[in-house]
Formats: C-alpha cells, structure tokens, sequence
C-alpha cells in the first residue's frame, strides 16, 4: 500500500481535479504490475497497472492482489468503472486504504467486487490514503476548492510593514512553497500584497506547472507595470471597476465586494474545475478566510526577525499537525479544530 501512495504523489501536478491515485498488483510477493493516474482524462491507475503487466505474467492475475490508495470508480465518466475491469480481468483480491467521495461512488465499489466474487480489504493505512485524496474529496464533498492558507511571521507576531516588502523566509522555504505551487490549480493575493511586493506568484524554483493566479482589485489600482498584470501567465481579476478591455491572459470578472466576495471567487474556481487554492495573503485576505471558516489547511513559518511593529500576522486556532525546521525557520501545520 506504501507503494501505492508513493506511485499516486507522482501525478500531484497534473491529477487534479481527478484524486491522486496509486495501485500494485502483487503475486506471491512480486510486484507484476503498477500505475498512476497520470493526468486529467486519462486512464486510471488500476488500468495503467494492468496494461504495465508483462503478457508472460498476464495468466497470473486470476490469482493476484491489487493494492489501490483509493477505492475503485464504479461509475461511467469519461473512461469506463475501474471495478468492470477488476472484475473482467478476475482478480480475486482487492486492499483499498479509503473512499472516494465522488457521487455514485462513495463506498460502492466493495458491494460491486464482492458480488461478484472478489475478496475486498478496506481501510489499510487509511489516514495515509485521506490525506492523500483530501483535495479530490473536499472538492466534491464540499463543493468549493481544498484551501491551503500559507503566510510567514516573525518571532514578535508580524508579517512585515505596510509600505514596504521584507523578506522573512529562507531559500530552501521559498524553493518549499514554489512546489507547493505546482501542486495546486490556483493562487490568491489581495491588492496590497499585489501592489507593495508585486509578486510573480509563478513556480520557478521547482519543478513542474504554475498555478492560475487570482488577484483582488477592487478598484483597479494595480499598476499595468506589475508582474500580474503585464506578464502572459493566466490571471483572474476580480474587481467592482468596469473593464471594457480584455488583456492577453487575463480575466476580468465583476463582483462586489461584500459579505460574498469570497463565495463568489470559489464558485468561480469551482466552474472552471479547479480544486485546490492556496491564499498567500495578505493579513485582511487571510483574516477573511479564517473568520469565515474556509480553509482546510494552513502553513506558518516563524522566522528569527523582529520587527517590533508592522502589519500583525493574523490569529488563527488549529490542530497542529506537524511541526519542521527548516534551517532557521519553523514551519507549522495546521487544521481546523472540530
């Protein structure tokens, strides 16, 4: 199962807004077969791990175990059930770690395999396999992305000056959140962050993809000049000002600026199938999540510097879940409490 959820994180970039998945087949203790969900619209791991058995090994699955992270799809969408496959092939065992959430499957697949004769293990290692299909099922559970709220603080509380950027975290910590970047579908700053630090918000100091980014310019007053605004990476504005000029790579999208703003943005994501969204600030956009409740996950480092004054980092109650150093500073994870 361990190298189920090891093969399933090699489709991180790409898998969403389908879940990361891994499944092995094993015979006799050797492995005959493995795959991964490799990309949105693709086969699913326990078809790649079929097809990667060798055809002198194929007489072998009728007496194989298949390990899969999460559970066997038992519904039509664009490629056929995982479980008419498993059952076709006639693999007689099948060990899932933890269900998926998705409408019509939701814990089907059991009732589907053993009726037709298969054995059906459940929950091996399932806190490993929740964690790793957590952004799949928040996204059909919930309706809304998974959010993952990051910002750095200092040892005092602060998160920098109101005026002007400082830099608090590390170089390995900033290479840590450019992955973090290219794992998830979308990127959130306010205007403040975007007009005093005029970030890139792209992934260039790691591999893989860069997130779509999401800007909050209530009045249009980010200068054209700023890296979100002049460069060619896709980039939602969402904004109160009429634009009757549409930018290359950019989209402008009117709503107020109220009570629902944040709704509002989700639902947008939501439409256009992006399941997971990391808010890197500021303070008053943070705050906002965290007082309405809507955020699954939060990542803190606490840096060395003193600043004595400045924009206080914002307050936040959580589970802790795990706790890193990372040279000088310390990266905190956090969940909700129930």
């Amino acid at each position: 199962m361990q190298r189920a959820f090891d093969l399933a994180r090699l489709g991180a970039e790409k898998a969403a807004p389908n879940p990361m998945v891994g499944a092995v087949i094993v015979y006799n203790d050797r492995i005959i077969g493995e795959g991964w969900f490799k990309e949105d619209g693709t086969s699913h791991a326990e078809v790649n791990a079929v097809a990667s058995v060798q055809q002198k090994d194929r007489h072998l699955l009728k007496e194989a175990t298949m390990y899969v992270s999460l559970e066997p799809c038992t519904i039509f969408g664009r490629t056929p059930p995982c479980t008419n496959l498993i059952i076709k092939e006639q693999i007689p065992k099948v060990v899932i770690s933890t269900v998926d959430h998705t409408e019509g499957v939701n814990g089907t697949s059991q009732a589907v395999l053993e009726a037709a004769g298969c054995e059906v293990i459940t929950q091996v290692l399932p806190q490993k396999g929740k964690n790793l299909a957590k952004i799949r099922n928040t996204f059909v559970r919930e309706k809304r992305p998974y959010i993952i709220l990051k910002y750095a603080q200092t040892a005092d509380g602060f998160m920098g000056q109101p005026t002007e950027q400082i830099w608090l975290t590390n170089p390995i910590s900033k290479r840590l959140v450019h992955k973090w970047r290219s794992e998830v579908d979308a990127i959130l700053v306010g205007t403040n962050t975007a007009k005093i630090d005029n970030p890139k918000l792209n992934n260039r100091l790691y591999f893989g993809k860069s997130p779509t980014r999401i800007v909050l310019d209530k009045n249009g007053s980010i200068p054209k000049s700023h890296h979100l605004m002049s460069d060619n990476l896709e980039t939602w504005i969402f904004t109160q000002k009429e634009k009757n000029i549409e930018l290359e790579h950019k989209k402008y999208i009117n709503t107020s600026f109220d009570a629902h703003l944040i709704k509002n943005i989700l639902d947008e994501l939501v439409k256009k199938r992006k399941s997971s969204l990391l808010v890197e600030g500021g303070a008053v956009v943070l705050q906002h999540f965290i007082d309405q409740h809507l955020w699954d996950e939060c990542r803190i480092f606490t840096t060395p510097t003193h600043l004595v004054s400045g924009v206080k980092a914002p307050m936040l109650e959580g589970n802790v879940q795990q706790k890193y150093s990372i040279l000088d500073n310390e990266l905190t994870i956090l969940t909700p409490k129930s």
